[in-house]
């Protein structure tokens, strides 16, 4: 039987980084991997350009930025391991990136420039990559060891890393192995979710909106009672099932079902006196003054629900135009649900981590390591996640470097 110092499990942003981290300190890795692409993920994030950090990340307080049942948890990993020092790995590899919007850094090229610098630090620290390897069962002996069965074979590790991910785009190769590990070892697992998803409606309410398919702008979107009330500033985009876009995925990761949304599709603007200043000076249909603010194509789904808006705006009633003012500016709607794993980008939930020392990632479980999405840590929109996957990995694998190698634990 195979023995290593350490077996990543998952060669996903985590896992790889992780194990090239942990092989060039000096450590005998293994990383296994089920899947028939390597880093998937990577591949297809940020529009095949991937969004591999984001540089707005306050190091002070970098829970800001991320959600789970103890945000402070991750503070500790990502103070240690900044978007400045990922940056500075892909400078080095020679990878030319820009900022897109709000500190959010892509790739000129393709994403798979990302995939191929982390190949090449796992080839200088001498790592063995299976791929692809199925993975079976994981057992526990009293020697202080971990045997897994693979599809090449028994291995045997002191130490094991999962890095498994979520349940996220599924189609990917995305599966609960690392939940069911946690559950294995006794660990409590925070039920998990889709986040980052566009949200569906439907029913009577959605029917003037349906048509709407294709139509982006930029809204102040809301969600949560006032103690817990969450906002973003970004872009809406209709689509055929609901709405999506990055204000949409944002929220999405705050809203509850049941919950309504609240959208200001106006930020900035005083609706209401604008309306009014116009019903002074215009004869204009109300539809065309509206389409000022907001794209033609709402304002006339909005105008066509109310006879008495469907008129020259100098010819409506005060009343009318308030509440198409405030109907603008705070428009409240229920999604009926989420397009589900499929569609989300990440999966909220995940490791409890009142199991995991926030220092190394180790669970209660000797040995055993969780890090990345598998982990009850989950970042906005816009790079934060790809940046909890470097950190997490980074304190792992500074942690595995600093305990004693498999030869002297396994001959012990």
């Amino acid at each position: 039987m195979d023995s290593f110092d350490v077996v990543v499990i998952g060669a996903g942003a985590a896992g790889l980084f992780c194990a090239g981290v942990a092989g060039q300190r000096g450590l005998k890795v293994l990383l296994l991997d089920h899947g028939e692409r390597i880093a998937e993920k990577i591949r297809i994030s940020g529009g095949g350009r991937a969004n591999f950090t984001n540089r707005d990340l306050d190091v002070r307080a970098p829970q800001r930025h991320f959600i789970g049942d103890n945000p402070n948890f991750c503070r500790s990993a990502l103070s240690r391991y900044t978007p400045q020092q990922f940056i500075a790995l892909v400078q080095r590899h020679g990878i030319a990136f820009h900022e897109k919007h709000k500190g959010q850094l892509f790739c000129d090229g393709p994403s798979q420039q990302i995939i191929d610098m982390l190949l090449a630090e796992c080839a200088a620290g001498g790592v063995t990559h299976w791929q692809p390897c199925s993975v079976g069962a994981v057992s526990w002996s009293d020697d202080g060891g971990y045997a897994i069965q693979t599809g090449r074979g028994a291995v045997r590790t002191p130490r094991l890393v999962v890095a498994t991910g979520g349940l996220s785009i599924p189609q990917i190769g995305a599966s609960d192995f690392g939940y069911r590990i946690a559950t294995q070892f006794g660990l409590r697992v925070i039920t998990p979710r889709p986040a980052l998803v566009p949200l569906t409606f439907g029913g009577e309410a959605w029917e003037p909106y349906a048509g709407l398919a294709g139509l982006a702008l930029p809204v102040q979107i809301e969600t949560g009672s006032k103690k817990e009330r969450m906002a973003f500033h970004e872009d809406l985009l209709f689509t055929h099932r609901g709405l999506s876009g990055p204000a949409v995925l944002q929220i999405s990761s705050y809203w509850k079902p049941g919950a309504p949304l609240t959208l200001d599709f106006a930020p900035g603007t005083d609706v209401a006196a604008a309306l009014s200043e116009a019903k002074q000076r215009s004869r204009k249909r109300i539809g065309n003054e509206l389409a000022a603010w907001v794209p033609s194509r709402l304002a006339d789904a909005w105008v066509g629900q109310d006879a008495a808006l469907q008129r020259p705006i100098n010819e409506a009633a005060d009343r009318a135009l308030a509440a198409l003012a405030e109907r603008i500016a705070r428009w409240q709607i229920t999604p009926s649900g989420t397009e589900g794993y499929k569609k989300a980008e990440v999966t909220a939930g995940g490791v409890d981590t009142r199991d995991l020392s926030s220092q190394t990632l180790e669970s209660k479980q000797p040995g055993l390591y969780f890090i990345g999405e598998v982990v009850d840590v989950t970042g906005w929109l816009g790079g934060y996640n790809f940046q909890w996957a470097w950190a997490s990995a980074h304190a792992c694998a500074q942690a595995l470097v600093a305990q004693p190698k498999a030869d002297a634990i396994m001959s012990g």
